[in-house]
């Protein structure tokens, strides 16, 4: 077996683990070792970034579902903040995708870092919400969702990064956030991969790329994140609030070192 293809296979294992505990699509953790599993097949520097984002992207698609399911079996899906996120998710994603793809790897690596960075000191030292803090207004949870969905086309994460603090700012468990992020993940990535796929049309390297989406690193992972996200799923429901936070954080913290370290 291909050494690239046990790398896929053990990335795919290990996000949809993550996705499943913390309700992120896995593109904090996919991206920062696409980069490094796709140069050593060959990529270009130019736009190895692009192709760790885009295929990332499409790797989400699957994982969200298995994820979301596993939490829907709890009934701990906000179905009702899921279908007033969403009209703004999939504006912004797909927007966002056409940023992305005109900006150099650099600015988009250090971007990538400074908002994990950002999001982990959020969990840890962020003060707690008003009692009275609701979720927005229909218009207010539509402008909510591009935003969430332009950051997560420029960073390819699922949205779990930021819906998750969002619900909890708005009084909601973290249970309940990390379930309802999962289930918002699956129009992020749909959107992100279809506007990477445009994007990226004539810069395909070979059969195995759809604009920038390398397929077969998309099939391998989907494999194994169907198996491994209901195990996350389980535990996210049994783990305590301030551990839940403290995972949460250290992942982010981790990712951002290494996404800067591969290109400074």
């Amino acid at each position: 077996m291909e050494t690239w293809l046990v790398g896929y296979l053990a990335l795919g294992a290990i996000t949809g683990f993550f996705a499943g505990l913390l309700g992120i699509g896995g593109g904090g953790i996919m991206v920062p070792v696409l980069v490094v599993l796709l140069g050593a097949q060959g990529f270009g520097s130019e736009h190895l970034v692009h192709f760790a984002l885009g295929t990332s992207m499409a790797a989400i698609v699957p994982t969200a579902i298995a994820s979301t399911l596993a939490h829907n079996r709890r009934s701990a899906v906000h179905w009702q903040a899921v279908y007033q996120l969403t009209p703004g998710v999939l504006l912004g994603t797909f927007a966002a995708t056409f940023i992305a793809a005109y900006l150099p790897a650099k600015p988009l690596a250090l971007f990538f870092a400074v908002f994990m960075t950002a999001i982990a000191a959020y969990m840890i030292w962020g003060r707690a919400p008003r009692p009275e803090r609701q979720l927005p207004s229909v218009s207010g949870m539509f402008g909510v969702g591009a935003g969430i969905g332009g950051v997560s086309a420029l960073v390819a994460i699922g949205g779990g990064s930021l819906t998750v603090p969002f619900m909890i700012w708005c009084n909601q468990s973290p249970t309940r956030a990390i379930a309802t992020s999962a289930a918002l993940g699956i129009p992020i990535a749909a959107a992100g991969a279809l506007g990477y796929v445009v994007n990226g049309w004539t810069q395909a390297e070979g059969p195995m790329t759809l604009g920038y989406v390398v397929w077969p690193a998309v099939l391998a992972m989907a494999s194994m994140s169907f198996l491994t996200a209901p195990l996350g799923a389980r535990l996210a429901h049994h783990l305590p609030v301030k551990r839940l936070k403290q995972v949460f954080a250290l992942m982010m913290v981790g990712l951002a070192v290494k996404m800067v370290h591969g290109f400074w």
